[in-house]
């Protein structure tokens, strides 16, 4: 399979994944790619990515079961940056129990503070 080029030489081997709901355009999360995970998610057409904080290749839903599919993938004028839309398998993304990683929002008093509403527990999804 021929793999287009990404610059992988600005993040240490990596290049930013942004993930978007390919139909209402919310972004989902966002995450990291190396060639092998780049390579391993126009494979399987699921999203794989490489966790910094393990130092692995992970698929997103290995443990959940919410996989994100590909549906689109474009990339940035320099080659490093992707922008995923995925149809999103499951009722949310973040490991917290949200639709989306970005369910907070910064208030008047300068405080993060969650806004949507959890769309899963994660204590029965996930084993910690």
């Amino acid at each position: 399979m021929l793999i287009p080029k990404l610059d992988y030489s600005k993040l240490d081997g990596l290049v930013t994944a942004v993930i978007q709901d390919w139909q209402t355009k919310r972004v989902l999360m966002v995450g990291f790619m190396n060639q092998e995970a780049f390579a391993r998610t126009l494979e399987t057409g699921k999203c794989c990515f490489y966790s910094r904080s393990r130092n692995k290749q992970w698929l997103k839903g290995e443990s959940s079961g919410h996989f994100l599919l590909v549906r689109e993938i474009r990339t940035d004028c320099d080659f490093d940056t992707l922008l995923i839309l995925a149809e999103a398998v499951g009722p949310g993304v973040c490991h917290e129990g949200y639709e989306s990683c970005f369910a907070k929002r910064l208030n008047e008093v300068n405080e993060f503070v969650y806004v949507d509403t959890p769309t899963y527990n994660p204590n029965e999804v996930y084993q910690h």
